[in-house]
Parts: structure tokens; sequence; C-alpha cells
């Protein structure tokens, strides 16, 4: 039964949403009106299982001293500081719990975005070496579309700015739509399976 009740709830929520998606009648928008407001009041029990989840990981990660299990102090440090700055204090401009966060949150994530354009650096130095023809045509629209976006690009000539706008508005928005529709497909097909108690893999085991 430890599986079989879930499995009954998410195959007849998931019945029931598809429903309201395609059904515009009156009760199957009551119905969502009414799951709107339970899954309001079922948001901070979820919270609570996330916390639980998370002191649960790094404790084991401390016992065990597994790799960089130092950084599992750090983290739940940050978690019941914060917590406590922000339930002793508020949250609103001007309290302590806005100072960590302007102070220490917002600069580590500046941090972290400025590692990626590193990152998309490597990657394209990688990705744009010719070695084949596709690689050379990739190179090739990467150098064109990069100078149409700059002063640079119009002052070599009127035909790289036009050419970068062609590169964007038609090959690469066809390849980002056909990128979509199957995304849209494999998003569908994963629905039906666990719709249908194929996929049963978020209950856990094999």
């Amino acid at each position: 039964m430890k599986r079989q009740i879930p499995l009954l709830i998410v195959i007849g929520l998931g019945l029931l949403f598809v429903v309201h998606t395609f059904v515009p009648h009156k009760i199957s928008e009551d119905f969502y009106e009414w799951w709107q407001t339970w899954s309001k009041a079922i948001s901070p029990f979820m919270v609570l299982l996330g916390i639980m989840s998370l002191f649960m990981v790094h404790s084991t990660k401390i016992k065990r001293k597994t790799a960089n299990w130092q950084y599992s102090f750090v983290t739940l440090g940050g978690l019941l500081i914060t917590a406590f700055v922000g339930f002793m204090w508020g949250t609103r401009e001007g309290t302590p719990y806005m100072w960590l966060f302007k102070n220490i949150q917002m600069p580590m994530s500046a941090t972290m975005f400025s590692l990626l354009a590193f990152y998309i650096a490597s990657a394209a130095y990688k990705a744009f070496r010719a070695r084949s023809v596709e690689a050379t045509v990739l190179l090739l629209a990467a150098v064109i579309v990069m100078l149409g976006q700059v002063p640079l690009g119009a002052q070599i000539s009127h035909w790289i700015p036009d050419t970068s706008k062609w590169i964007l508005n038609v090959p690469n928005l066809a390849s980002k739509r056909a990128i979509t529709l199957g995304v849209g497909l494999g998003i569908t097909a994963t629905s039906l399976k666990i719709l249908l108690g194929i996929e049963r893999k978020y209950l856990g085991g094999d």
C-alpha cells in the first residue's frame, strides 16, 4: 500500500488537472480554486519537509566525513542564522535579515553568475574550434553574430549586422522552435507515463 496509495493520488489528481485544462467548466474551475487554497495551506509543511531533508543529508555527510563535508557546516549554519534573524527582526528593509541578503547573498549570487561567463568562454573555445565542416559553420556564425551586436561590426560592413539579424531570426529561431517542440513532446510523453502508472521513479527504488 505504500506505493499503491501515492500512485492512485498522482493518477487521480493528474487526470483531474487534465480535465480542468481541456474542459473549462464551472466544476473544474471550482476544483482548481479549491486545490489552490489547499496548496497554500500545505506549502508550509512542504517547506518543513525540505528543511528536514536538508538537515538529514548534511548531518549524514558530517557524520561520515564525505568529500567536502566541511561545507555542510556552512550550509546548516547559514540556514539557522538566516532563519533566526528573520524570525527575530523580520524581513523588512533595514533589518539584519536584509543586511545579510544584500551583503552576503547578493554578492555570492553575482560571483556565481560571473563564473558562468568563464565556463561559457571555455565551452565556446572547445566547441568553436574548426575541426569539421559543422564546427567551422558554427564558428563563422558565432563570429558574425557577435560582431553584429557591437558597433565595430557596422563599421566594418553593413552586411554584418544584417547577416547577424538574419541568423538570429531564421536558422536560430527555427532551431529554437524545434527544440521547444521536442521538449513539449517529451513533457507530454513523460506526463502520460506518470498518469498511466508506467513511470514510478518518484516512488523511490527502481
